[in-house]
């Protein structure tokens, strides 16, 4: 009795995490570029972000003058998820295509009491070589105040990290 009551207890925490970082993280952000790292190719960027229990939509809304981008990637915090069309911010001028064939593999973890999303993908990918796997790992974390998202990608063929700085979009 005692262990079923325990194990509601971790049960219900870990839900009351997610539910506050899901709160946090939902909504739209738009991209600082004097705060982030360089996106040669694009002029614009906005992250959707939507929670729905233990999965998380990250919808990215790129432009490049009249040219217009939207794909989402869905994650799951419960499960391994695989995404058939894994989108990168960077692919559009770094010359490493996503692969005709293959699907990406993705995790994802909240991380510090709710406030980091933590996500991992192994995606295949085209470069000059030939075909091969890119390792790419992410940290969404929202500040305390939470006006502002940072982004942290770390990719396997890269010793620095990419870091985008997003503003969170209010009602006009």
């Amino acid at each position: 009795m005692i262990r079923r009551l325990l194990l509601s207890s971790l049960l219900l925490g870990t839900l009351a995490v997610a539910a506050s970082a899901a709160g946090r993280l939902d909504g739209v952000w738009r991209l600082d570029p004097a705060a982030s790292t360089a996106l040669d190719g694009w002029t614009g960027i906005d992250l959707a972000i939507r929670t729905d229990g233990t999965r998380v939509a990250v919808e990215h809304r790129m432009s490049w003058r009249s040219t217009k981008v939207t794909k989402t990637n869905t994650f799951d915090t419960a499960a391994p998820v695989e995404i058939p069309a894994f989108f990168r911010i960077e692919q559009r001028h770094m010359a490493v295509y996503p692969a005709k064939t293959g699907t990406t593999h993705a995790t994802a973890a909240w991380l510090d009491d709710g406030r980091t999303l933590r996500t991992e993908a192994i995606t295949p990918v085209e470069v000059s070589q030939g075909d091969t796997r890119l390792r790419i790992t992410s940290e969404y974390r929202v500040s305390e105040d939470g006006a502002v998202l940072t982004v942290i990608e770390l990719h396997s063929t890269r010793n620095r990290p990419l870091v985008y700085v997003f503003r969170k979009v209010t009602a006009q």
